[in-house]
């Protein structure tokens, strides 16, 4: 039986190491494409160490690996990133980087997913958005996610693409820079205070765990070729309830402070993803809570 050689870009990172176990449970050869690299592609085990930005060295890595399969994570991804280069070097001109790779391989990979963003959708919209919702980027994160998507499509009929947009999701290992892993390890630390915005605003939030069995899902359908899609799970949480689990789940209580630095000017109340185009090409996800979520986060800190 052949084993299916997958290209991974971002292993490293917080949803690539969730990829990496997810895809190897399921059979699969992962070998991961990182950013330690420099003018050549070193090898560590299978792993390749690239830097996306250096064309040439993604190209021999590409052509050294010959990947059946792909899934590009590799991004800038914290929004309040010091440097809006970065955002456009890394999340753009890598990414066309590699796409220029993989669509000279004399035999493509059978599909390749590229990680955007439902920051694409920007602040301007409220309610649930489907993938047809205008895009109005706010930022240079997202704007760069933007133009990712724009940038692949040069590439449709040559590759077969499918493009994530991934709404809040959170899990063990999430960086403290993060909203949720943030109030995780206050309560884990037991503060007296937390400083938050607007406590008042309901978004879309999902397990990394269930986001990564989307992805894998979605690479090996049949009907996922050249599409967009939303990952999301259509239940929204609002900031106060959050920090009400949290309570519930340790007993301890927090004094919540509006930082006024925290809170966006116009911000949308309510923020949620409509998953039936993802469902009608996966099948239905199975969910855990958002309290089923913290709790396994504030299990693995502890």
């Amino acid at each position: 039986m052949s084993i299916d050689r997958v290209l991974l870009t971002g292993a490293g990172g917080f949803t690539g190491g969730f990829m990496r176990r997810e895809l190897e449970a399921h059979g699969c050869e992962v070998v991961a494409l990182g950013g330690r690299g420099g003018g050549s592609p070193d090898r560590s085990g299978d792993d390749l160490a690239v830097d996306l930005r250096d064309a040439d060295a993604v190209r021999r890595a590409v052509l050294d690996t010959r990947p059946g399969f792909v899934v590009h994570l590799a991004a800038k991804a914290f929004v309040g990133h010091g440097s809006a280069r970065d955002f456009y070097e890394v999340n753009l001109l890598g990414t066309r980087n590699l796409l220029d790779a993989l669509g000279a391989l004399e035999t493509p990979p059978s599909r390749v997913l590229l990680a955007s963003s439902a920051n694409v959708y920007g602040n301007a919209s409220e309610g649930v958005l489907d993938e047809t919702a205008t895009a109005q980027p706010a930022n240079d994160y997202a704007v760069s996610k933007l133009a990712m998507e724009y940038v692949a499509r040069l590439w449709t009929g040559r590759l077969p693409l499918i493009i994530t947009r991934p709404f809040n999701y959170t899990g063990v290992g999430q960086t403290a820079n993060f909203l949720i892993p943030k109030i995780v390890s206050h309560f884990r630390d037991r503060a007296p205070t937390i400083e938050l915005g607007n406590l008042d605003v309901w978004r879309d939030i999902s397990d990394v765990r269930v986001v990564v069995e989307a992805y894998r899902r979605l690479l090996f359908s049949r009907d996922a070729v050249d599409v967009t899609v939303n990952v999301c799970s259509g239940v929204t949480h609002s900031l106060r309830e959050i920090v009400a689990l949290c309570e519930a789940y340790t007993g301890h209580m927090i004094r919540v402070e509006v930082n006024p630095a925290f809170v966006r000017q116009n911000e949308v109340r309510v923020l949620s993803g409509d998953a039936s185009r993802l469902e009608s090409l996966v099948g239905p996800l199975e969910m855990p809570t958002l309290a089923d979520t913290i709790a396994w986060m504030m299990d693995a800190d502890a």
